[in-house]
């Protein structure tokens, strides 16, 4: 007898992902839709992941991954070729659903298009139109039949547009225990267990390293002279990474506080860690979810900075998610923001080593900030068992069956 959640349909499925998170928020939507239409074909653009689940990439996921007004004007004409082509292969084989992966000033466009021409289109990762314009969520909502959300306070802002948004949970929350093993993390990367750790993460693109890279180290130096024994702990995301912090590492002295540097192991860093030192994005969740206090900086390309300053795009007065989501929940531990940030030209050595100072002089706050956290992760799992990946193809899924209820 067939279980009544996998259906019979042999559906075209097309995804869109932009960069490596949104490779594997596709591979695992790839594997949970593949349990309810095992005879399901997925096509598109994705990375490794994605097609190592079967999925006919047609281009280059990196073709996407730009960041920033500046880069973005300078592929421009690139990304709208490869927009019109995209969009004209879709509309010839018409999927039963395309859902678009994040990169918004991408797949925005072309899901609006083909949201015209009739086919289902799902956005999977809202932009962040809580700190952005929310108008923005009525342009989403001319894209998209479905937005799938990974944080609980953003289906509201889209419900006061009238647009039909779905919490799903964040998959990260799922892949990080709500208990967090510092002993194990140590243990992995060698560091002795009662040694006070500082990881430090200033970027995964090149971009970013150039913009911070430098300040970020100098800031452990100052951090390191301050705290005896302390280990500093560098991961980084790629050989191309590596080597420009070998470079920015080569006038810093020999010794014991000099920093380590690893070839990835993001988390394990994180996991180690009494404090991490970062740059805004996606790594302050992670290290929200690693239950560790950090400080956060950033420094976008100052083109970008002018240019979002005289639209007025921001309408928040805060950047990293930790403070978003602890502000949305209503947690306040007092004493400021839960996390430190520090951000355009407030973002400095002597700045970022005050904040990370503070930190590990201040125990009680330290332990405050972890509840925090704590309480954090549970909302982001939604209090429920299933993994985010599986709570967004069963969204998906309810809109293929709407279109196609006889088909199954």
């Amino acid at each position: 007898m067939q279980n009544s959640d996998v259906s019979t349909q042999t559906p075209l499925i097309a995804i869109i992902a932009g960069e490596d998170s949104g490779d594997q928020l596709g591979a695992d939507l790839i594997v949970a839709l593949r349990r309810r239409y095992p005879q399901a074909r997925f096509v598109g653009i994705g990375g490794a992941r994605m097609q190592r689940e079967d999925f006919e990439s047609w281009y280059d996921i990196h073709e996407l991954s730009l960041f920033g007004f500046s880069e973005v004007i300078l592929h421009l004409p690139r990304l709208l070729r490869l927009r019109k082509a995209l969009v004209a292969r879709l509309l010839e084989l018409k999927p039963d659903v395309v859902v678009g992966i994040d990169a918004p000033d991408f797949n925005l466009g072309v899901e609006q298009r083909l949201k015209q021409a009739g086919l289902l289109t799902v956005h999977y990762v809202s932009p962040s139109v809580w700190a952005w314009r929310e108008k923005r969520a009525e342009k989403i909502g001319r894209s998209a039949h479905r937005v799938l959300c990974l944080f609980p306070m953003e289906p509201a802002i889209y419900a006061k547009h009238g647009i039909d948004a779905r919490f799903v949970g964040h998959p990260l929350a799922d892949r990080f225990a709500l208990v967090s093993d510092r002993v194990g993390a140590r243990d992995v990367l060698q560091l002795p267990q009662q040694a006070p750790v500082l990881a430090v993460l200033p970027g995964s693109r090149l971009s970013e390293l150039s913009r911070l890279g430098q300040p970020f180290i100098e800031a452990a130096s100052r951090v390191a002279t301050a705290v005896p024994g302390l280990r500093v702990v560098i991961p980084a995301a790629n050989a191309r990474v590596r080597a420009k912090l070998d470079a920015l590492l080569a006038h810093v002295p020999q010794g014991e506080s000099r920093p380590l540097l690893l070839d990835g192991h993001a988390h394990e860093a994180m996991l180690a860690a009494d404090v991490v030192l970062l740059a805004s994005g996606t790594a302050t969740l992670e290290a929200m979810l690693a239950k560790r206090p950090m400080v956060v900086g950033y420094r976008v390309a100052p083109m970008s900075y002018r240019i979002a300053r005289a639209l007025k795009m921001l309408k928040t007065d805060i950047y990293s998610l930790p403070n978003i989501l602890a502000r949305a929940s209503g947690i306040d531990i007092g004493g400021g923001l839960l996390v430190p940030e520090l951000m355009q030209d407030d973002c400095t050595a002597e700045n970022l080593a005050a904040a990370t100072l503070a930190l590990f002089k201040d125990s009680e706050r330290r332990g405050a900030v972890v509840a925090a956290f704590e309480q954090l992760h549970q909302a982001l799992r939604g209090g429920l068992d299933d993994q985010a990946g599986d709570r967004a193809a069963a969204a998906i899924a309810e809109l293929i069956d709407a279109r196609n209820p006889g088909h199954g």
